[in-house]
């Protein structure tokens, strides 16, 4: 395993007071917190974690909100600071790179991210969307119904349609009630099972879904979908890859955001067997901009959450917050959070000062330091850090500077993002989105098949009519009526309608089915089968 100066086997040197600072990797999946205010070096310390991480051979995910974590990609420049700064601490500086691989929600400065909407699930999708409980409720009628049905949700276009599709049609006041297929009576009869579902609701979730496309968030969903597995990789030295997240245009819907990244999370807790308590993590997630999670969140959810980060540690995944208060941590989920890194606080408001207070007593306390007044005059660079020791007690909290980066700080430029890209294990693999046929491709089609079948119009007239009454039917669908809203269509109408939808339906079908096929899909063969979803409305895959 490929160390530097300072770490060790089983612990890895963050940075150097009075005495070292070592992590524990045996204890780094206990999770961990690290704030302070704006300038104070909260993101240069996430990058000497995650470089120690990688050279222990974990690999780590972390989003980067500005820019300047993706420096971390390319070889660290000898500058004097830096040097003298190693030099004090005993270390001699090696500049350093580390292999990095750029992901992005949007596909514009990375490999794209997403997620089918079945994975999503109703509950995540309902805070990314900022629905109501009545919205909520008719949402997981819409997905229930779905796998009732057998009818994958992949992307927007398939919740959609299924949205369209549960509302009854004695409920959609457009006077076509007479004939409805039989895939649609189902649907309709399993929406009036599972609760009444009204227009006007279904109106408000769809426009809300408009508001997630209109901010990129349809680019998400859809296939291939992420495989967790191409996050924890190592490199041919035995070195952790390190995921970076491009989050800059991505937190302009900080919601969006951190729905995105609780999904992450809650996907791992699904999918990763239990391991214990291993010799180092398995990988290590960071959460910046961490208040965003917190933020508005239901009780129900900050429950989850709870449960999420209590147990995902015996998965062997240390999850990291980084925000700058640690008043925007609850209480609850502070007390899971064992190593701490704490970067000066300027107290100036009543606010201020509390947030000073709570964060020196969540410190084991040190005689020979005064930590409230200590966390107001740390300089750039320093911090307080309580790391967990061998027997899981935090140790007493020590005044540190933390250890230089070895690769590059700062953002790297966009020549050689396209080159860290182009070096990618997963290059190609989601680059192009594909188009599967999932519930649209398949509701149109089996509505389409059953208007076709002979006597097909359930609830219509009987057949029957003479041969002008068809053919003035047809010119009538095709070209359009004088009839009044409601007035009853004739039987060679009716005849003609079903005809006329039949032949069209079954063209668009077969060709949206026929392009959007593909062998081996994340839902592939399984429409069948039931859709299992978990903690977070993630789906446990076979």
């Amino acid at each position: 395993m490929a160390m530097t100066a300072g770490d060790t086997d089983t612990q890895i040197f963050v940075g150097k007071g009075d005495v070292p600072a070592f992590l524990t990797l045996a204890l780094a999946n206990r999770h961990g917190l690290v704030t302070g205010a704006t300038g104070t070096g909260k993101t240069v310390t996430l990058q000497v974690l995650a470089e120690a991480f990688s050279r222990a051979g974990v690999p780590v995910f972390a989003a980067d909100i500005k820019g300047d974590l993706s420096g971390i990609s390319a070889v660290g420049e000898a500058k004097e600071a830096v040097v003298k700064r190693a030099a004090d601490m005993g270390l001699a500086y090696q500049p350093d790179e580390f292999a990095t691989v750029f992901w992005d929600v949007f596909g514009e400065q990375g490999h794209p991210v997403r997620a089918t909407v079945s994975e999503m699930g109703p509950l995540l999708l309902s805070r990314m969307m900022d629905l109501n409980d009545t919205q909520e409720g008719v949402l997981n009628i819409a997905f229930r119904a779905a796998d009732d049905c057998g009818l994958p949700l992949v992307d927007m276009k398939d919740l959609r349609k299924i949205l369209d599709s549960i509302v009854p049609a004695n409920a959609r006041g457009n006077g076509d009630e007479g004939a409805v297929p039989p895939v649609l009576a189902k649907l309709h009869q399993l929406a009036a099972t599972y609760g009444n579902v009204a227009k006007p609701t279904v109106g408000a979730i769809q426009r809300q879904l408009l508001v997630l496309e209109n901010q990129g968030g349809a680019k998400f969903f859809g296939e291939p979908a992420l495989e967790l597995k191409d996050f924890m990789r190592t490199d041919r030295d035995g070195r952790g890859l390190i995921n970076i997240l491009v989050a800059d245009k991505l937190m302009e819907n900080p919601r969006l955001y951190s729905t995105f990244l609780l999904w992450l999370l809650s996907e791992l807790f699904e999918e990763l067997p239990e391991v214990g308590d291993p010799a180092k993590p398995r990988l290590v997630f960071f959460f910046d901009e961490a208040h965003l999670l917190f933020t508005d969140a239901p009780k129900a959810l900050l429950e989850k959450i709870e449960q999420v980060v209590r147990l995902i540690r015996s998965k062997g995944v240390g999850v990291y917050f980084v925000t700058q208060n640690p008043l925007d941590v609850p209480d609850k989920v502070l007390a899971q959070l064992g190593n701490r890194v704490q970067h000066a606080l300027r107290a100036f408001t009543p606010r201020d000062q509390k947030a000073v207070t709570t964060a020196a007593t969540t410190f084991r306390p040190n005689p020979k330091l005064d930590t409230a007044r200590a966390i107001t005059e740390l300089g750039k660079g320093e911090a307080l850090v309580s790391f967990l020791e061998g027997n899981g007690v935090p140790a007493m909290v020590e005044r540190v500077m933390m250890r230089p980066p070895s690769a590059r700080i700062g953002p790297i430029t966009p020549e050689e993002r396209k080159a860290t890209m182009a070096a990618s294990p997963v290059k190609g693999k989601y680059d192009q989105a594909i188009d599967s046929e999932s519930a649209y491709e398949m509701l149109t089609k089996r509505m389409s098949d059953e208007a076709a079948e002979p006597g097909a119009p359930a609830g219509g007239a009987p057949a029957g009519g003479g041969v002008l009454d068809q053919i003035g039917g047809m010119l009538g669908t095709i070209f359009g009526t004088n009839r009044k809203r409601g007035e009853r269509l004739s039987t060679g109408q009716v005849i003609a309608r079903e005809i006329t939808r039949s032949i069209t339906g079954r063209v668009v079908g077969g060709v949206a089915a026929d392009l959007g096929k593909k062998v081996g899909g994340s839902m592939g063969s399984s429409v069948g089968r039931a859709i299992v979803r978990g903690t977070l409305g993630g789906i446990l895959r076979r």
